[in-house]
């Protein structure tokens, strides 16, 4: 039998490889790459008590195949460690951002929304370091990874050196703060770790005291059913009527926590074309978006993150946002407008949106 390349590698060679690999990744964009093994028993833990809460609310994938999350080598047989990588992503300067969240009249996208989706970018460039490795050495086991499977990606890059979960479990590096992307190789080769990276929160309670639906409901733990990103990407049903008015213009998302963290002073806009704003996402008004139609929004959320809520869930949460914008005769003219909507799901919404302008609504409602 012949014995795979993988395995004839001596400990010198796996360390030369490291370091080559953190050379490529960097080289194809990346701005860090870390390695680290497979051992997860902590976050495994601590996502058992997460799920057992109920905290992951109708993420019932949260659920699904959670082992396979803490144990690589179950979803990869074969796997010893793990290429961690980030990429940043924010795409422009925070005070324009800022800018979009004070004012009322117009929606707010999460920074990492505006432009294409940052998926297959991210996926196409691990398939090229992954080529670059077997290149080097010969074939060998891999699979990669961008938010595209049972991984507990966070975690592996805490334990490749990558940064902290912090407070608001988003991870934070602290040379810069946490507009980043994250992906994972996972591989049969028996690379040197990195060391994992220290907790560097302290006493800050930032995250947790600007929450405007109070997600964060302790240090380190978040309970996703009160979360604006939550509760306006990942539920498909009636968002609760006592978070509504704490959404205000958020139609896509939330970036609260991150945009108060004193560690983003460290981050940086991104150079890649890709994540520009596209469509004018970016400095929209609510009352424009409201306005599309059906085969406007596929157009304009084509290999778009957006995209995956679906039209009503678009309309469901601006309408909300309308809800909570200044009671003008154009805010109330847009929401009379899809007063009648076929769907169940906008339709109560906009009667919720028109009787907070105190406007008469629907006998149904």
């Amino acid at each position: 039998m012949t014995i795979p390349a993988t395995k004839r590698l001596s400990p010198d060679t796996c360390a030369v490889l490291a370091n080559k690999i953190k050379a490529w990744g960097k080289a194809l964009g990346f701005q860090q790459v870390g390695i680290t093994d497979i051992e997860l028993h902590e976050a495994h833990e601590y996502l058992q008590d997460w799920l057992i809460n109920g905290f992951h609310g109708s993420m019932s994938y949260m659920d699904r195949h959670n082992n396979l999350r803490s144990h690589p080598d179950q979803l990869l047989p074969g796997t010893l460690r793990v290429i961690s990588v980030r990429l940043d992503y924010l795409p422009e300067t925070m005070k324009a951002s800022e800018k979009v969240q004070n004012n009322p009249i117009q929606a707010y996208i999460s920074r990492y929304a505006l432009g294409r989706d940052y998926h297959k970018l991210m996926r196409k460039r691990l398939q090229r370091l992954a080529d670059r490795i077997t290149h080097e050495i010969g074939p060998f086991g891999y699979r990669a990874f961008v938010d595209s499977a049972p991984v507990l990606e966070k975690a592996l890059a805490e334990k490749a050196g990558l940064g902290w979960i912090g407070k608001h479990s988003n991870l934070i590096n602290k040379k810069a703060g946490s507009w980043f992307f994250l992906g994972e190789i996972y591989i049969d080769i028996p690379l040197p770790v990195d060391l994992p990276a220290e907790e560097h929160c302290g006493s800050c309670n930032a995250c947790i005291e600007i929450c405007p639906t109070k997600a964060i409901i302790a240090p380190f733990r978040v309970d996703a059913r009160r979360c604006i990103s939550y509760l306006t990407i990942e539920l498909r049903s009636t968002i609760p009527v006592e978070f509504r008015t704490q959404i205000g213009n958020r139609i896509y998302g939330c970036d609260d926590c991150q945009a108060v963290c004193p560690w983003n002073k460290f981050a940086q806009t991104s150079d890649e074309a890709d994540f520009r704003a596209r469509h004018q996402l970016d400095t929209s008004q609510l009352i424009v978006l409201f306005a599309w139609t059906e085969q406007t929004f596929l157009a304009h959320t084509e290999g778009s993150a957006i995209r995956r809520i679906g039209y009503p869930c678009w309309l469901r949460n601006i309408a909300v946002a309308l809800g909570n914008a200044p009671s003008t005769e154009a805010v109330i003219n847009a929401l009379h407008s899809r007063q009648d909507d076929s769907s169940e799901l906008v339709r109560e919404h906009v009667a919720w949106a028109l009787h907070q302008h105190q406007q008469p609504v629907s006998d149904k409602y």
